[in-house]
Formats: structure tokens, sequence, C-alpha cells
């Protein structure tokens, strides 16, 4: 894989660049990380060489001075959201990511429920918290927010969010997806510390918009892509450009929002440190880059598979017909086409010479390789395979896994596990390799090609499962497939 991203200079770059704003406001930061914390794949594929726990990574450096609080929105407790790359629900995430910080040596201080409005699941959640000795505190909505700023600031609104006690110089205030509260979190914060004569500051850590990157790079409309379904639009800073006359980039909340912040700092603590949303950031990302082509190539095929995935969900019925048009603007506005992605022609080409569901992937020396449906092997396991094969040198007409190995597993998935579908899923046909390979060396040799497959595009000329597209993302693999089910149905798995 190409890299267009220098990671270890991000690294220290980002580092420094907080410890300064902490040295800002006295001792005392209030950082609110915007997108994700930890497992930020995203970024990973638009900046290659931008490695998934580059955040934290980079808090590792300063762990001492560091508490973590995380935030969780009492209305997405109660409707069960999920996280959509991991799927699972946002409570249940919230205990996840706190082992992940404290199974690197975070302090993980407490969880706050924010809007909380005495729902039930909400006090489910927090008698769960406390059983597991995690300690939690209540944020109340508030009438009014954010634009009453009289009322907000004042005892009858932060005033009545329980204190968060905090013993640390770096607070970062993290959650498990976007709309938790992190913002209010903060403000409350600062509105308590103003009261007991703590001096404290505030900060945002959002990776995108890049601020220092043209609005319409393929970067930043790959973030517009990754969020067309909250109506996120990039925009040039006016605030940023009327104090200092320099055009940089945020988005839509942040520049709708400030006025009100600004008059939120200036009441709570008499004054605002900030000109723009621009200056509430901390981000580094874009003095790391590299090689900028790369990054504009990797963010334009993220925009494609962006655009592919909402096909998906609207068949699905998981998204509108308006998340789509976003999509297409994008597409337009960053010169992106099928075409560009040699996989897709590829599978479509395939499927229409064999009359059945097929794949494609680009390999890393740009060769295209496909595989079909057949009685044994779905689509997205004979692609795998054969990738291996063309990975290792090795014939695609040669049998690594013998009829006798495959045909035992048909049989137990449909005569004893409730299978309809007889053929291998794509994990199914790599256990069934590992056995091959205890006999056969070149069934071994293929098997240790799969770390090559990381970053190479796939593409399917139907909808693969949800178990075959889970282990092309752990493999590392781009998968995207055309807004097709294999077989005409009304109820799909």
């Amino acid at each position: 894989m190409k890299l267009g991203f220098d990671n270890d200079k991000y690294l220290a770059l980002q580092a420094q660049h907080i410890k300064e704003r902490v040295a800002q406001f006295g001792g005392k930061l209030y950082l609110e990380f915007g997108g994700k914390l930890f497992d930020d794949y995203h970024a990973a594929r638009v900046l290659p060489g931008f490695q998934p726990d580059s955040k934290l990574r980079m808090l590792e450096t300063m762990k001492d001075d560091v508490e973590i609080v995380m935030a969780i929105c009492a209305a997405d407790i109660e409707k069960s959201k999920k996280r959509g790359d991991l799927g699972i629900s946002y409570d249940e995430e919230v205990l996840r990511l706190i082992d992940v910080f404290r199974g690197m040596g975070f302090y993980v201080g407490s969880v706050v429920i924010t809007q909380y409005a005495g729902q039930p699941s909400s006090d489910a959640f927090i008698k769960r918290l406390s059983a597991l000795g995690v300690q939690s505190c209540r944020h109340y909505l508030i009438a009014g927010y954010p634009s009453d700023v009289t009322h907000i600031v004042s005892d009858e609104g932060l005033g009545k969010n329980d204190y968060i006690e905090t013993t640390r110089p770096i607070v970062v205030i993290t959650a498990p997806g976007p709309g938790s509260g992190k913002m209010a979190t903060c403000l409350s914060q600062l509105y308590h510390d103003h009261k007991r004569g703590i001096r404290a500051g505030y900060a945002k850590y959002e990776t995108f918009p890049i601020w220092n990157l043209p609005l319409k790079h393929p970067v930043n409309l790959a973030y517009e892509a990754a969020t067309a379904d909250l109506n996120d639009v990039n925009m040039i800073d006016p605030f940023h450009l009327d104090a200092y006359g320099e055009t940089t980039v945020n988005y839509n909340r942040d520049v709708e929002i400030f006025p009100v912040l600004n008059a939120m700092f200036q009441k709570i603590q008499g004054s605002s440190p900030y000109k723009s949303p621009t200056d509430m950031g901390v981000n580094m990302a874009g003095f790391a880059i590299v090689d900028d082509a790369v990054c504009q190539e990797a963010s334009r095929m993220e925009i494609l598979r962006r655009y592919y995935t909402a096909q998906t969900q609207k068949l699905r019925g998981e998204c509108d017909e308006n998340v789509v048009i976003k999509l297409e603007l994008v597409m337009q506005q960053a010169g992106v086409t099928p075409e560009i992605c040699p996989a897709v022609g590829a599978a479509l080409d395939r499927a229409e010479r064999t009359g059945g569901p097929a794949g494609a992937m680009v390999l890393p020396d740009g060769s295209v390789v496909t595989g079909k449906t057949s009685s044994l092997l779905g689509a997205s396991a004979a692609l795998l395979l054969n990738a291996l094969k063309a990975m290792a040198g090795i014939d695609q007409k040669l049998e690594l896994i013998p009829a006798s190995v495959i045909e035992p597993i048909s049989r137990l998935k449909t005569e004893n596990l409730g299978h309809r579908n007889p053929r291998l899923h794509s994990d199914e046909v790599l256990i069934a390799l590992a056995i091959s390979g205890l006999t056969n060396p070149l069934a071994a040799l293929v098997q240790q090609q799969l770390t090559r497959l990381r970053g190479c595009e796939a593409h399917f000329s139907v909808i693969i499962s949800a178990e075959d597209i889970k282990l092309y993302q752990r493999l590392g693999i781009h998968v995207s497939c055309q807004p097709k089910y294999e077989v005409k149905k009304l109820y799909h798995r």
C-alpha cells in the first residue's frame, strides 16, 4: 500500500500542540474528541499510513496527565443505537472502550449520561455501571439549549448537572458516536469549575474536515460522504476569515454554533479565548500528509465505497433517498465514477458472463482477479481463495482444498446447523485452507499471503453476507457491493 501520511510525525506534532494548549489555559484543559478515539478506520482509509489507534498512541505519550470521561446520550441508550462498523449498541460500546482504555493504562474517571430525563433504560445502565464499579454522572436536558444563553449559563441550566470530579490536567471527553453531548459536557464542567475558582479551558480535537486543506479537497469531501446521513457540510470558516484574513475549512454545525459558544465562554469566564471555530481546534493531521496524490486517490475510493454502501442501505430501508442524492453530489465534486475502481467493472463482467454472483479484487500490483459462486463456494469465498493463489503465484486451476474437505463442512451446515445454503463463506474457506495446509505445502504457502491483501479493493455483483463482509474487513480488504440481492425475496438476513 502506498503511504500518503506520516503517522510518527503526526503523533509528535499533535502531542506538542495539545501540551501548548494546556499551558495556554493555566494547566487544565477539557479536550473534546470528535470522531472515533479508537478504531478510526475512516481516517486510516483516506490517509494511508494513519493508524486506526493513532489518537490513543498520541495520548499515551502523556498518559499520566490524561483522564478520560465517556459521554453517552440517554436517547441513544433508549433506542439501542448501534455503532455501524461494529454492530454493537452504544452502551455496550462504552463498556468496550473503557476496557480498551484501561488495558492501555489510561485512567477512566467516569461516564456521563447526557440529556437525562429519567429514562428507565438510562437508570438501568447507571445501575449496571455502579455494579461494575464505574462512576457515573447525570447531565440533564436544558430548555432552550443551545440558543438561550442566559438560561443555559445559570444554576437552572448547566448548574443542575452533576459535577464530574477530575484530577488530571487533560480531561478527554469522548463518546461511542456523534451527538452524544460531548460539547455540552465540556461547557458544564467549565461552568462548575469557574464557580469553584478553578481556571480551565476547552479545545476540540476533530480530525475532519482538515482545516488547512482546500474546501473541495477529496479528503474533506470524503468526510462529507461519511456523514451524509447527518447532513454535515464543509464550509469556509467565516469567523476565521474575518478575524485573520485566512481561509480555513470547518463544518456547518461548528460554524453555526460558534456565536452561541462564544457567548457562553464570555458569560462563564468573562471573555472568550477564541475568535473562530478553527481556533478551538487542535488537529495537526494536515501537516502530516506527505503524498497528497495518494491521499486524494484513497479518498476518492472511499467516496465510491460510501456511495455503494448507501445504495445498499436504501435497498434495505436503512436510509432514505436524500443520503444517496447527497453522495452523488459529493461524487460529482470529487470527480468520482465507478470506473476509478477496476474491481467494479471486472465483477460485473464476470457476473454477466457466468450468469451468477461474482466478485473481483485489485491486488497490490494492480492486477485484477475474479471469483464466482459455485456449488461449493460463495463468490466471496471463491474470490478470496483466487486472490491468495494469485499472490502466491499458484495456478488458479490448482485445487488447494479438495472436495473431500469442503463437502463434510457443507453437510454439517445444512444437516446439523440449520443452514439452507451449503456453500462455504469466506471464514469457513480459510478454516478449510488451514486444515489442507497440514498436508499440502502449497495450501500453507497460500495462507501466508493473507496479510498482503490489506488495503486491496474488492467489489461484488450482489450484496454478500454480513459474515463475509466482516471477514474481509478484518483482513483489511475494502469491500463494496452492487445494491442487488442474490435472490428475489422479501426477507434477507
